[in-house]
């Protein structure tokens, strides 16, 4: 579904990705790991058109990396941000309403979002504004599959969470990997990146230096000792 190959990415004069190869297959969850600050997000931003690239981005057969981010989205990559970007002054129920684009519910109902994140349901007149930081990156991941992407990108979405909000999220991880979508996730917590994949990449100075099975880098403790660990 996804393969982006020779993928360079820069902010202004500074280089961060040094020709990224990877592949997302359809209905395959690929976990993406590495330190902060060695490239992944960057990674996700690129596929995105976020930021300067050169390369090839080549989904469902059309190269991506001459259109505009909107473009890119109606495409059918839908994308969770590490910012979470709710619009805080509209409700949870519009903000859902807007992941539709001003389409009819596909794959992903009301219904749907409201099982899997029962908070939001309790707070759906709430203004998206002041619901907390849990709270917030649930109602990210559910406005994003309203729009029913054909692939989704995940950036970091149990950074800073409680364990059971971290929970509610690995749930709707793995709800995603139950219907067949195709997810991009950047995660740091390896024990849910390794229980949810097929394939793991990992990033080291904006380049990959391991990619395999999780069973694979399970056994690669050099690997781990080096780009992942502490």
């Amino acid at each position: 579904m996804l393969a982006v190959r020779n993928l360079q990415a820069w902010y202004g004069k500074s280089h961060v990705l040094h020709g990224v190869d990877l592949t997302v297959g359809s209905g395959e969850i690929v976990s993406l790991l590495g330190r902060n600050g060695v490239g992944r997000s960057t990674t996700a931003k690129a596929i995105m058109g976020m930021v300067d690239r050169t390369g090839v981005v080549d989904f469902g057969g059309e190269n991506l990396v001459p259109l505009k981010t909107h473009e890119i989205a109606h495409r059918g990559i839908g994308y969770v941000p590490e910012s979470r970007d709710i619009f805080g002054d509209l409700t949870v129920e519009e903000n859902l309403i807007l992941g539709l684009k001003g389409r009819k519910p596909g794959r992903w109902s009301f219904d749907d979002m409201y099982a899997l994140f029962p908070r939001l349901r309790e707070r759906r007149a709430t203004q998206a504004g002041v619901l907390s930081g849990g709270e917030q990156q649930m109602l990210t991941l559910a406005r994003t599959m309203m729009g029913d992407p054909k692939l989704v990108l995940i950036d970091e979405p149990t950074e800073g969470l409680a364990p059971k909000i971290v929970e509610l999220v690995a749930e709707f991880l793995r709800a995603l990997k139950e219907r067949g979508v195709s997810v991009l996730l950047i995660e740091q917590k390896l024990t849910i990146a390794l229980e949810i994949s097929q394939r793991v990449y990992v990033m080291g100075h904006g380049q990959m230096v391991f990619e395999g099975t999780p069973d694979e880098l399970r056994r690669n403790k050099l690997v781990r000792q080096e780009w992942l660990e502490v």
